[in-house]
């Protein structure tokens, strides 16, 4: 009880401090009848008070009465984020090879149909790890056999051959990401 009682007390000084009242002459008389009634003046000296410094919230209590300012409603604030700067990368140096060269870098162009990623997942060769792949380079495929696996959510979706065919060359190494429409392998 004591405690509440000098808190109440200190609280009240500083409403009276900040308010610029003195805190020993009694208010005047309440219009309502009503004894423990914050006086309204009070209440818009505090808000200004508020504005003017760098405090974000007030509480003072007088009597059963008490009000809490606060410049923040319900404790949210309104940060803004910093709206990310786009990365350029630096210009690439020119290649001091000569022009006429052909690039020796250049992927060899297969002959032949590709069959395409139908989802963005994982390429798998063979049915497990450490198991026979479905088929190899040179393999003879028929139309609807199972030629490899793409990994999408956990999920183990078989991807089938959509011609007959015999296996030029697999574009995708095992357990590599593939795109949506990446070609995967070549059937000629």
């Amino acid at each position: 009880m004591i405690n509440r009682c000098l808190k109440t007390r200190y609280l009240a000084a500083i409403y009276c401090k900040l308010a610029g009242v003195d805190s020993t002459p009694e208010p005047p008389p309440n219009p309502t009848g009503r004894d423990n009634v914050m006086d309204i003046r009070k209440v818009k000296k505090l808000i200004e008070l508020l504005e003017e410094s760098n405090i974000s919230e007030i509480e003072i209590q007088e009597g059963e009465e008490s009000v809490r300012i606060s410049r923040h409603p319900n404790g949210s604030t309104n940060w803004q984020t910093p709206m990310p700067q786009p990365y350029e990368a630096p210009a690439a140096a020119a290649p001091q090879a000569p022009a006429a060269e052909p690039a020796a870098d250049a992927a060899p162009a297969y002959q032949g149909h590709t069959v395409n990623s139908p989802m963005v997942g994982t390429f798998y060769r063979s049915p497990a790890p450490g198991s026979k792949a479905f088929v190899e380079i040179g393999s003879s495929v028929k139309k609807g056999e199972t030629i490899c696996i793409v990994e999408a959510m956990k999920m183990m979706n078989q991807i089938e051959a959509d011609r007959d065919g015999v296996i030029e060359a697999f574009l995708v190494e095992d357990g590599e990401p593939v795109e949506f429409d990446q070609p995967m392998l070549v059937i000629a």
